[in-house]
């Protein structure tokens, strides 16, 4: 698969992350105590996983074409990879929190998109 093949993935991983998650937070702050689970919720968290696989995937498939081993930028996106992925656990479990959520998830988003425009350290 070619680079560009990796990188579309990617970013289809990337939306559809952000759309579980943002899905979640909306889902979350009109939650009430009694309301049964729903096809949303169980939807918004399968999209979740589906899109962190094809993030990681894709992430690793563009580093393997690039040739570039696993540089220090690399290990920082896989940090935030597994903050975005702990955050719905967040989301569900710390419903006060949401708001703060809806703002820290995309700066998470952006700290990532910086690492991979800029490659900081190499």
């Amino acid at each position: 698969m070619s680079y560009l093949a990796y990188k579309l993935i990617h970013l289809l991983g990337v939306a559809l992350l952000f759309t579980a998650l943002g899905a979640m937070v909306v889902r979350q702050l009109g939650a009430t105590p009694a309301a049964p689970k729903d096809r949303g919720g169980r939807l918004a968290g399968m999209t979740h996983g589906i899109a962190l696989v094809l993030i990681l995937v894709s992430g690793f498939g563009a580093l393997a074409k690039l040739g570039l081993g696993l540089p220090g930028w690399a290990w920082a996106k896989i940090g935030v990879w597994l903050l975005l992925g702990a955050s719905l656990v967040a989301i569900r479990r710390l419903p006060a929190a949401a708001v703060w959520l809806w703002w820290l998830l995309p700066l998470l988003g952006g700290l990532a998109a910086w690492l991979a425009l800029y490659k900081p350290g190499g």
